[in-house]
């Protein structure tokens, strides 16, 4: 890597115990103070395991699953509270959120989606749910993926998606979202209506 440190190491053990959680924290504490990363951060959907890592003095950021679909408040909460970042994974579900597949949609059997029933009602009221936003957003320039980021910038400023890509078109895409920027407080009330949420407060 040509360094002599690392700038942001995560901890990628999501279900890690919570309990022996500041014995991983410490441990990283003691890498930042001898100058072999800079910050660090956990890879984690488990709030209570968030808050032992971000009362760390070099955490800088929780890295959780955040999108339209999985709204994550809790974690959201432990990083409003201890400074953190929040770096979003899965921010476009999985491309589902995009508008690009349906439930008669196959995919290659080394593909995680691959075992899922898309044909479920379940899956079905996301896909009822994507064709919603996708009317609602009818007259707007952004595409289904760009209106999926922008949905996240305008659900706190302290995220931080990172979407997958396979093509440089996605990649492109992806960059111009930052040029629309957050959606409006009438857009989110709206997203948050199609999935059956409560709005969120300003």
């Amino acid at each position: 890597m040509n360094s002599d440190y690392i700038d942001l190491y995560q901890f990628h053990v999501d279900n890690y115990d919570p309990g022996k959680a500041a014995d991983v924290r410490d441990a990283l504490e003691a890498l930042a103070e001898e100058g072999m990363i800079r910050w660090y951060g956990w890879s984690t959907n488990n709030p209570a395991g968030a808050r032992v890592f971000a009362r760390g003095q070099h955490c800088t950021a929780i890295q959780h699953t955040l999108s339209m679909k999985i709204v994550r408040p809790e974690i959201l909460g432990v990083c409003e509270e201890h400074d953190q970042a929040s770096i979003n994974r899965y921010p476009l579900g999985s491309g589902f959120l995009t508008g690009k597949y349906t439930h008669d949609s196959t995919f290659p059997e080394d593909d995680f989606r691959q075992g899922y029933n898309w044909r479920e009602e379940s899956a079905r009221e996301w896909f009822r749910q994507i064709e919603a936003v996708r009317k609602a957003f009818a007259g707007d320039a952004r595409t289904m993926a760009q209106i999926a980021l922008g949905w996240i910038w305008a659900r706190s400023d302290r995220t931080i998606p990172i979407p997958g890509f396979k093509t440089v078109a996605q990649v492109k895409e992806n960059i111009k979202a930052m040029e629309f920027g957050p959606l409006s407080n009438e857009q989110m009330e709206k997203i948050e209506e199609i999935f059956g949420r409560s709005p969120v407060a300003p």
